[in-house]
């Protein structure tokens, strides 16, 4: 089977996850990270998710599955161990259109999660199709290291960058040369080994001389900072 591939906005979106054990950990600590408000349904809990409970970071409906508990959820992860209930979760959820995943049982889902390489707001999603989640894994583990921090880094400045080129009115020839300059003039190369001074000269030579070269660079290295303390 082939899968379509596609990103989701999950801010302030309610995902319901059945299930408490560390699959279900797992699953709800990535989707915490995307912003979806997390509804939760288990008789046992993990330490982590109780914690996560007890500050109002995870919502408990209860200890056993109720077909209401379905209302104003976007999308559903059946993460128990019953695979009989997962399947009864998928049933009923794939009946309202929604989205759902059933851990390890692919025939239950109407979409499967790729493995994530996550650089503040680069993602890499790694799919096997469901056929080797190993593989994955060996794959995501490579390019982990293949791209490090600096890209983090390097689009928190091309935000604001981008920003102030767009609304000095160039031309698109103008700020397509730009942008692909940036690109390709060794900057996230420079930043990988802080550098900034490769990072000032080469930023220099490609902007128009009306943008502040520090203060993106700063407020690039802010973002990067609030997120690691986040």
């Amino acid at each position: 089977m082939s899968y379509y591939p596609v990103f989701l906005q999950l801010e302030d979106k309610i995902a319901l996850v059945v299930g408490g054990g560390k699959v279900a950990q797992r699953k709800v600590e990535t989707l915490l990270r995307y912003g979806a408000s997390i509804h939760i349904v288990s008789k046992v809990l993990t330490g982590k998710l109780k914690q996560l409970i007890e500050i109002n970071k995870v919502r408990l409906l209860g200890e056993e599955m109720r077909e209401e508990f379905l209302d104003g959820a976007f999308i559903v992860i059946a993460a128990t161990d019953d695979k009989e209930l997962n399947s009864k979760v998928s049933e009923s959820a794939r009946k309202r259109g929604l989205l759902v995943n059933a851990v390890d049982q692919p025939a239950d889902c109407n979409f499967i999660v790729p493995s994530i390489v996550r650089k503040g707001d680069l993602s890499i999603v790694i799919s096997t199709s469901g056929k080797s989640p190993a593989l994955a894994k060996k794959i995501r583990k490579g390019l982990d290291v293949q791209f490090g921090n600096e890209y983090e880094t390097f689009l928190n400045l091309m935000g604001g960058l981008r920003k102030k080129v767009l609304a000095m009115g160039l031309s698109q020839e103008e700020n397509s040369r730009i942008f692909h300059e940036v690109v390709d003039g060794g900057i996230i190369e420079a930043l990988a080994r802080n550098d900034l001074a490769r990072v000032e000269s080469s930023l220099a030579r490609i902007l128009p001389q009306e943008i502040n070269i520090k203060t993106l660079l700063s407020r690039a290295k802010a973002q990067r900072t609030r997120r690691q303390n986040e």
